[in-house]
């Protein structure tokens, strides 16, 4: 089981924040540290104010050495996909081959009206979303020396020399998530390195990744030579010595120490966050997103890198 930090910075977090998380979780050695991508704050005044992912990744990339870096998710709503295909493989190579790419439809309405974003309906959002994975791969995997041409109902690209390349081979891993049980699993089977199923209890997650394994067989991913998927969840992380210490950083964000216990999420001691996480072992998961929303709290970073990670 790999252990990755997953950020909410648009909630209130400086770009100073996240350096100073993002090296601590590399110092406890999790596996990788993600962000949200989002513009308006969910709750609260979200002072200073949202920083925006690509370039609070492209500086980490620089200003990090090992740990993975990546967004969870990106919206297809916010960037043009060539120029994102550009941006992300630029922030590839800053980071030495580090770089992970989450895209999905885009969902949080508000943030596009404070900011003047376009917010098609729901069917065009995920239209959008198909073709800019296409885009996305196309320009990747195109070979050396090759263009790479396109003609979608939202997207066209003619004679694109599809530069530059991404530093790691064939490309950066592609994470596509979601709680549905068709349309995202099929774009996952057919695009996805990685499937992840955000903030539902274990036996949900169990038949989204059922949903996964029928697309990809329908798609005939395994006879196509690709490797399978890997398959991760993201959760809500309280973890405490004592109870006191639990309730303590569940009414530091504002939630119940109860509520938590009961999921989607893991709380409780140690042993009771690793006995919980076992749970989407059981089903296949692979990897943890563990949403972190206290950013000044580096102990509890160090807690569950000392006595969560040890046992997984």
């Amino acid at each position: 089981m790999r252990l990755c930090i997953f950020t909410e910075p648009q909630q209130g977090a400086s770009y100073d924040d996240l350096l100073r998380i993002a090296r601590h979780a590399e110092e406890c050695g999790f596996d990788g540290f993600f962000r949200s991508d989002h513009y308006l704050t969910m709750g609260g005044d979200g002072l200073p104010g949202p920083t925006d992912a690509w370039l609070t990744l492209a500086a980490l990339a620089v200003q990090t050495s090992r740990i993975r870096l990546g967004t969870l998710v990106s919206s297809a709503t916010f960037r043009l996909p060539g120029p994102l295909a550009i941006g992300v493989a630029q922030v590839d190579a800053m980071s030495g081959g580090r770089i992970e790419l989450g895209l999905g439809t885009g969902w949080y309405e508000p943030e596009h009206r404070a900011y003047g974003i376009p917010f098609p309906p729901p069917g065009e959002r995920f239209a959008r979303l198909t073709e800019q994975l296409e885009v996305i791969t196309g320009l990747w995997h195109t070979p050396p020396g090759g263009t790479f041409d396109y003609q979608g109902r939202y997207y066209q690209l003619t004679d694109s020399p599809a530069l530059p390349k991404p530093v790691q081979s064939p490309a950066p891993p592609v994470i596509i998530g979601g709680k549905g049980l068709r349309r995202t699993p099929m774009l996952a089977a057919r695009f996805a390195d990685e499937f992840n199923v955000p903030f539902e209890p274990a036996e949900s997650v169990a038949r989204s990744y059922a949903a996964v394994a029928r697309a990809c067989a329908e798609v005939g991913r395994a006879a196509s030579g690709r490797r399978p998927l890997v398959l991760s969840a993201a959760l809500t992380v309280v973890c405490g010595r004592s109870d006191a210490e639990v309730r303590r950083r569940a009414e530091a964000i504002g939630r119940d120490p109860a509520e938590l216990r009961a999921g989607p999420g893991v709380a409780g001691t140690p042993a009771e966050v690793v006995e919980q996480i076992q749970e989407y072992a059981k089903h296949g998961a692979e990897r943890i997103f563990l949403q972190v929303l206290d950013l000044a709290d580096l102990d509890h970073l160090d807690l569950i890198a000392a006595e969560v990670a040890p046992q997984l």
